[in-house]
């Protein structure tokens, strides 16, 4: 992910709010579903926590397989 640009999109739904961030260089994209209680702020670094974890930072370096990840994020 290095020092790239990191998109977030906005979407309420019903009293949830669904935040996406999504990588400008990769495309990858994470999906969070956040109360609407929660500040933009918070919203913004659990969107970019999940996706730095997709890409592999804060780990070792190395990509997560798909069976250590599946069924943990909804």
């Amino acid at each position: 992910m290095g020092d790239g640009e990191i998109y977030f999109e906005f979407v309420q739904v019903g009293q949830q709010m669904r935040v996406a961030a999504i990588d400008a260089f990769t495309g990858v994209e994470v999906i969070v579903v956040t109360p609407l209680s929660a500040s933009r702020q918070h919203m913004q670094q659990l969107a970019l926590a999940k996706l730095r974890r997709r890409l592999g930072e804060g780990t070792d370096g190395a990509e997560p397989t798909p069976s250590a990840t599946r069924g943990k994020f909804a």
